[in-house]
């Protein structure tokens, strides 16, 4: 006969055994329900044949309604091992960028084909180096009302903070939908702006595992190419066009004499100072900031969508995407943003990606209106998640005047964390792809010798062996 005390524990074990799994049938049922939000691509306008990868669009809802706010993503597994590769979430800069541009112009499994348009759906090629080969990675439409995401009240939710929670939110009830990636290592990418939102996404997420949000997140670094940090990166720009060859050493020593090195909050009152950034202006006015080595273009229309961080390095641009198509040189890396914009607003594209009727008008790649500027520093952020010793690769094109290399050495040099291996040339079939460094916090921080702004879109081979061998913590 048992004793009380081992019945008792027989019990306890019993209600919990039963309570797994109702646990486990209830999850099971929700994710057979929400599994609906997501669809399987099996081919795309544009592209010959079925899809050689697997493609999967769908939407998250965050509010207490399922009409309140739509966050569209477009998923993609890896073509290595999905059971066992890592899971990334890329979230593009702007602010208010789809994260289509990552897709489609840097780091996915597809493009679009360089020739001129012809009025009918742009052509898609495959891109080799995608970063989909060793990695998951999700492709979200955030801030609310970017790309394909919407919502009832798009004001109230386009800011810095209302982005990070929102990011935050997304990813945890994706894993929900996709719970056979629970256990991936994950990781948090992105660039330019998203140097401001995203190491504070990794901050929530990770506060956010500590007390217990569910599902949990396995949560192992970020990476971010270019990222804006400190919102002082103009001060940097200067001595980069300097370095460069774009001003003269007199108008060099002039600035840094009559402006004091402060380029940024400028005294109106200082005429000299003045003088000598209007003369700066001059020099880089045929100059794409965003690759120095970039052909300029007139009518870059993506320019009057950043941020005055950038737009304060550039002249204004007031053309348009409804400019003439002639106007259109296919030379110019801006083209296939507007390729993206004919093919994302061919109502066969949207059919083939499952957007719902009704819920967007014009689809445009970024917009920026009425997005509020909210967190005026992300330093604070790395200093925290160095502190939890997550991993973190930071890197830059070296042509890009937007957001200089040396704006971004700066902000790491002031983490002061000791080097663990020094400045060195990393290569690619026994040439120089660029330089690196590691620090005692686990960040790497490496240039992409030749690139700008978006280094892997102007360099993919070197993009995809940068990033392959540092998510298998494989030296650059």
């Amino acid at each position: 006969m048992l004793s009380p005390t081992i019945s008792k524990m027989n019990t306890i074990s019993v209600i919990c055994f039963n309570f797994n799994i109702i646990f486990l049938i209830v999850l099971l049922l929700f994710v057979s329900l929400s599994s609906q939000l997501g669809s399987k691509v099996e081919e795309l306008p544009g592209f010959e044949g079925p899809l050689p990868f697997e493609l999967e669009t769908g939407y998250i809802g965050l509010g207490e309604r399922d009409d309140d706010m739509q966050v569209f993503y477009y998923f993609i597994k890896s073509e290595n091992d999905p059971a066992k590769d890592p899971l990334l979430l890329w979230l593009t800069g702007g602010p208010g960028c789809s994260s289509f541009s990552g897709l489609a112009f840097q780091i996915g499994p597809f493009a679009f084909k360089t020739e001129k348009y012809d009025g009918n759906v742009p052509n898609l090629v495959l891109r080799p180096q995608s970063w989909t080969k060793v990695s998951s990675i999700i492709f979200v439409d955030l801030p609310l009302g970017t790309g394909f995401s919407y919502a009832k009240n798009l004001t109230a939710n386009r800011n810095d903070w209302k982005l990070v929670h929102h990011t935050h939110q997304f990813l945890r009830k994706w894993l929900i939908d996709h719970p056979e990636f629970l256990s991936n290592d994950f990781y948090m990418g992105g660039d330019s702006y998203s140097g401001i939102a995203g190491p504070a996404i990794v901050q929530e997420i990770s506060k956010g595992n500590e007390i217990g949000l569910q599902p949990p997140i396995n949560l192992q670094g970020y990476l971010l190419g270019n990222p804006l940090t400190t919102r002082k990166e103009k001060n940097e720009q200067i001595p980069f066009a300097h370095g460069m060859g774009l001003i003269s050493d007199e108008l060099y020593e002039s600035l840094k004499r009559n402006c004091k090195e402060e380029y940024i909050n400028v005294d109106f009152r200082n005429e000299l100072c003045l003088r000598d950034l209007n003369y700066y202006d001059e020099c880089l006015s045929g100059i794409d900031p965003y690759n120095i080595l970039y052909r300029y273009c007139k009518d870059d229309s993506t320019k009057k969508h950043e941020g005055p961080w950038i737009r304060s390095l550039t002249q204004k641009f007031d053309s348009s995407l409804n400019s003439p198509l002639t106007e259109w040189d296919t030379r110019c890396q801006t083209y296939h943003f507007f390729l993206a914009t004919q093919w994302a607003n061919d109502q066969s594209v949207r059919k083939s990606l499952h957007i719902r009727e009704g819920t967007k008008g014009k689809w445009e790649r970024c917009w920026k209106s009425d997005f509020e500027e909210e967190i005026s520093s992300s330093f604070v952020f790395h200093v925290n998640l160095s502190a939890k010793g997550y991993r973190s690769l930071i890197y830059s094109g070296d042509h890009d005047a937007s957001i200089p290399f040396m704006s971004t050495q700066a902000w790491i040099r002031a983490l002061n964390y000791s080097i663990v291996e020094d400045w060195r040339p990393w290569l690619l079939e026994n040439q120089v792809a660029g330089y690196t460094r590691r620090y005692s916090n686990q960040m790497t921080f490496a240039t992409v010798k030749g690139s700008g702004h978006t280094a892997s879109q102007d360099k993919p081979d070197e993009g995809y062996a940068m990033f392959s061998r540092w998510i298998a913590s494989k030296p650059l």
